[in-house]
């Protein structure tokens, strides 16, 4: 007990003390505004519509450039969106419509089995990225795929427009040069947006997948053929 008395002495008169409220208190006190600017610039509750449907498009619009000049860029990844591979999705479904083998009952491709056939194999590239150690996420990698599927969709509408003209030995030469083409750069595209997610000793085992899904869906852009 005397112990802690005598360690309480030299604060015993401190509850005298008081402070005079005549002392001018100096200095500024601000309260930051930044963070709050930026939640309101972020912040889309109150825009209108209009300005969220423009914004989406436009980045779906450089999503496209992105993948006409591929090179080794995370806008893709970082940006992603299923709405660009939906779109594309749908019009190449709706072209590869209307084939002769549909009317033939030969097993042409249907709106769903081209549906099936792309998400499908969207999903089975993307678990054997994630399975050798990528580092992207399950919806980057689908989105990287789908918007991929651009240049075999241009090529499917190129091929089509060939056919209106003749479906001789020189159009299915001239069809099977775009297709080729759209095939090479719809697989360099995805690899150069998925090469540096991947560890350096096992690209090639992702790559592969990557061909045959690109060459499957150039297939059947290829030998599509009109109904008579």
């Amino acid at each position: 007990m005397a112990a802690a008395e005598e360690a309480s002495r030299p604060f015993a008169g401190l509850s005298d003390v008081s402070i005079s409220e005549d002392i001018p208190v100096e200095g500024d006190i601000s309260v930051p505004v930044g963070s709050s600017r930026r939640d309101e610039e972020f912040s889309t509750l109150d825009e209108p519509v209009k300005e969220t449907i423009l914004r989406d498009l436009r980045a779906v619009g450089n999503k496209f450039i992105h993948v006409l000049y591929p090179k080794r860029s995370s806008a893709l990844l970082r940006d992603w969106d299923l709405w660009g591979p939906l779109l594309l999705c749908v019009t190449l479904a709706l072209l590869l419509q209307g084939g002769a083998a549909d009317n033939d009952d030969q097993g042409g491709p249907q709106f769903a089995e081209v549906f099936v056939i792309v998400w499908f194999g969207s999903i089975i590239i993307t678990l054997n990225s994630k399975l050798l150690g990528g580092t992207i996420s399950f919806f980057q990698s689908l989105c990287v795929l789908g918007y991929c599927i651009m240049p075999l969709t241009v090529a499917m509408i190129v091929c089509r427009l060939v056919l209106l003209g003749s479906s001789g030995t020189v159009s299915f030469a001239v069809r099977l040069i775009v297709v080729t083409a759209s095939f090479g750069w719809s697989t360099f595209a995805s690899t150069a947006f998925l090469a540096d997610s991947q560890p350096p000793n096992r690209k090639a085992l992702v790559v592969y997948p990557v061909f045959l899904f690109y060459f499957v869906i150039g297939w059947m852009v290829l030998t599509f053929s009109p109904s008579q």
